[in-house]
């Protein structure tokens, strides 16, 4: 794990980019999803989820890296944890799913760095909170967002039915209609960090 308010952004045009077969979607709606959630909920407890904030940068100014489904609904590479799996090496897990070629020796190095928010859903329901609200003894989701340090050269295959976006912070900041609260927040969480601008 790297501990440092200091994090190193490349250039965008440092990476590669390739494609791997597609990763499809467990749910194809909101409600298939809340439902397989409340499902389980009951078997497993509170469901817990990491993704990762990965960085980059174009004209001198930090990108997040998004995952978009379809046209419109993007998210942060990440996902569930198993029963009892580390944050740290479930949240490598999923984004080598969900990013990495997958031959071994392409394995991109995933240096997790510190969680910088923590979201709650207390029902099932879509809305979360950056919160657990008092009233609620039982959350059913808990999220973590973590910020990722890349090395200056990587690959990453991104599934042929989704596309990799690298996205501005002044695009994300405050822009919860397109982005929702949790991603239109990350400039917020990220404003303490100092963004070393490498060039190549």
């Amino acid at each position: 794990m790297v501990n440092s308010s200091v994090v190193n952004t490349y250039p965008l045009s440092s990476y590669s980019f390739g494609t791997k077969e597609p990763k499809m979607e467990k749910d194809t709606s909101v409600a298939d999803r809340l439902a397989r959630m409340k499902l389980n909920y009951m078997k497993e407890g509170m469901r817990t989820s990491v993704e990762a904030i990965l960085l980059v940068q174009e004209h001198n100014h930090p990108h997040i890296l998004l995952l978009q489904i379809g046209n419109t609904f993007c998210k942060l590479p990440g996902g569930r944890l198993k029963p009892g799996e580390n944050e740290v090496e479930g949240l490598k897990r999923k984004l080598s799913s969900k990013l990495a070629a997958n031959s071994p020796n392409m394995q991109p190095n995933w240096q997790i760095g510190e969680c910088v928010a923590v979201w709650w859903r207390p029902n099932f329901e879509t809305i979360m909170y950056p919160y657990c609200p008092p009233h609620i003894s039982k959350p059913k989701e808990c999220k973590k967002l973590y910020v990722v340090h890349l090395s200056e050269r990587e690959y990453f295959a991104v599934p042929k039915n989704l596309k990799l976006l690298a996205v501005p912070l002044f695009e994300l900041y405050d822009n919860v209609q397109r982005y929702g609260p949790v991603i239109s927040t990350i400039p917020q969480q990220l404003s303490r960090f100092q963004f070393n601008m490498i060039s190549s």
